[in-house]
């Protein structure tokens, strides 16, 4: 569904894209030999901010991508870009009003907080017995209303897409790529996605190591988090029994059982904290008052259950912009629902070694007793469960399902890593320090930022002193560490031009604006030198 006023794209930007041979490519596209195809929209400074509501604060780089595949979208997160919709964004860091830090969770040795139990232990009384809880969880989720950079900028987005709906790029494109194809061969077959049905039932999951991060080495200060270089607390109860057990095997030292000790039988292991997946798929009575399920649907290019399920997921969203966020009944429109939070630009792929649903963007759709009361945009990317957005059905609000969906999808990144060992981390968008309302992200743990100079990623205790002191940082400590993945050659940038996919070094000799080198040459700097090598830039 779609409103009249938005144009779709070219049929030939929303097939698969085959690259060029002898274009300089540094790595072999994954899954076929896809590449994406994005046009380059420059800097844009001086408006308004989602966050802290400076009307020329913010300040980002964006491009409009007609087709994306997983991996350069894994790869361009990984160096502090976003999506909302197609657009796709990376805030200038040192210099925007309120700057965002990409964050991610190692979901493989997350646990849950005191806090987020009490929200899970709430959804389970809710569902067995029927009961409401009055209070809402501490750490409950506010965001701005269709998060992060692009919020307040539902004018530019909606004039890209008619901007960048070019019949003359699809058609040449085509052409372009065709004649590219017949040298490499046939291209790979796609195969359909399966949807994924989760109810209250448990799953085991595997286990795993996160890959590269830097440790950056400093002292925790109180209130600043827990040292994680030293063993967890235990609770007193735990230490005044391991001091009982000490004390009656020194007054015994034959180790015989005696007293209380001897009628409580044999001694058992110390208490293990319940995991996460213990916590949510925890057993149902027969009677429950209320059944839930938690339905992964392929949101673009859209599932037969997406397209089943798109009306009434519309008026979830319609009902959370009206109550949540004070809109009148005629502003969550469906043209604008759709352009930021179904349409995508990334390409479904679905190899054999990957999860079982593929790789690209959903929508995680909560059913309770048979209609939708949330839903959680996602993408599903090589080594991450990418977060885009939440809405829910205000009425449920009692059941923080913020934090609730936020530790679902933590859990179905471990899920996912059972059958995709890479695939280890929970990507929750931006952390912006400097909005206390948004620093909710931060209490799922362990986690790390992004440095915004070197692109690593520094545990976020280690991060969180420096940002108490100036709100922009670079988090890398290592004076002499560098961009690792910078540009190195912007010659051999992928430029599709004029019917044909060129290096950038043959494009520019037959330039005479500077402007266009300035504005290629930023372009390669943002997207690093992979992503320059693999991507075609598209220039009129």
């Amino acid at each position: 569904m779609r409103a009249a006023a938005q144009r779709r794209p070219p049929a030939a930007l929303r097939r698969p894209v085959r690259p060029a041979e002898g274009a300089g490519v540094g790595r072999a596209a994954p899954c076929g030999g896809m590449a994406s195809v994005v046009e380059y929209k420059g800097l844009r400074a001086g408006y308004r901010c989602g966050y802290c509501g400076a009307d020329d604060g913010k300040v980002s780089c964006g491009m409009w991508a007609h087709s994306m595949t997983v991996q350069d979208y894994q790869d361009l997160v990984d160096r502090g870009w976003r999506r909302s919709g197609k657009y796709v964004y990376k805030p200038v860091m040192n210099q925007t009003c309120c700057p965002q830090y990409t964050i991610r969770c190692r979901s493989l040795q997350f646990q849950p907080s005191k806090s987020q139990k009490k929200v899970l232990k709430k959804m389970l009384k809710f569902l067995a017995k029927g009961e409401v809880s009055k209070g809402h969880c501490e750490d409950e989720p506010m965001e701005p209303i269709l998060e992060d950079a692009v919020a307040s900028d539902v004018a530019l987005i909606n004039k890209l897409d008619v901007q960048c709906d070019l019949k003359m790029l699809g058609d040449t494109l085509k052409e372009s790529l065709e004649r590219e194809e017949k040298k490499k061969g046939k291209p790979a077959k796609k195969e359909d996605s399966k949807e994924l049905i989760q109810s209250q039932e448990k799953e085991e999951l595997g286990s795993g190591e996160p890959s590269r991060s830097v440790e950056v080495r400093s002292v925790p200060q109180p209130g600043k988090g827990a040292d994680l270089s030293k063993p967890p607390c235990r609770k007193a109860k735990e230490i005044r029994k391991e001091r009982k057990r000490l004390k009656l095997m020194q007054q015994n030292p034959a180790g015989e059982p005696t007293g209380v000790q001897a009628q409580r039988g044999p001694k058992t292991e110390p208490h293990q904290p319940r995991s996460l997946e213990d916590l949510i798929f925890e057993s149902l009575p027969e009677n429950a008052s209320h059944k839930l399920e938690v339905r992964v649907v392929r949101s673009s290019p859209p599932s037969s259950q997406f397209k089943a399920t798109m009306l009434e997921s519309y008026q979830v969203y319609k009902r959370y912009q009206m109550v949540i966020h004070n809109h009148s009944p005629d502003e969550p429109t469906v043209s604008q629902f759709t352009g930021f939070l179904c349409t995508s630009p990334l390409e479904p792929e679905n190899p054999p070694n990957g999860p079982d649903c593929g790789y690209g963007s959903f929508h995680q759709q909560y059913w309770l007793d048979g209609k939708i009361i949330a839903v959680g945009v996602i993408d599903i990317l090589p080594c991450c469960v990418s977060s885009v957005y939440l809405y829910y059905d205000p009425d449920y609000a009692f059941l923080s399902l913020g934090v609730y969906s936020a530790l679902r999808e933590i859990a179905f990144t471990r899920q996912l890593h059972e059958k995709v060992p890479q695939l280890s981390y929970y990507y929750m968008g931006f952390y912006i320090h400097s909005c206390p309302k948004m620093r909710y992200k931060g209490h799922y743990r362990p986690s790390d930022l992004l440095c915004p100079e070197t692109y690593v990623w520094v545990p976020i205790e280690q991060c969180l002193p420096s940002l108490e002191n100036s709100k922009y940082c670079r988090f890398n400590q290592d004076p002499d560490a560098v961009d690792e993945g910078r540009s190195k050659d912007p010659d051999r940038l992928r430029v599709f031009h004029k019917k044909a996919i060129v290096p950038y070094g043959v494009y520019r000799r037959q330039q005479q604006d500077p402007g266009e080198e300035a504005a290629v040459r930023q372009y390669a700097s943002l997207v690093g030198q992979a992503c320059a090598e693999r991507m075609l830039l598209f220039r009129s």
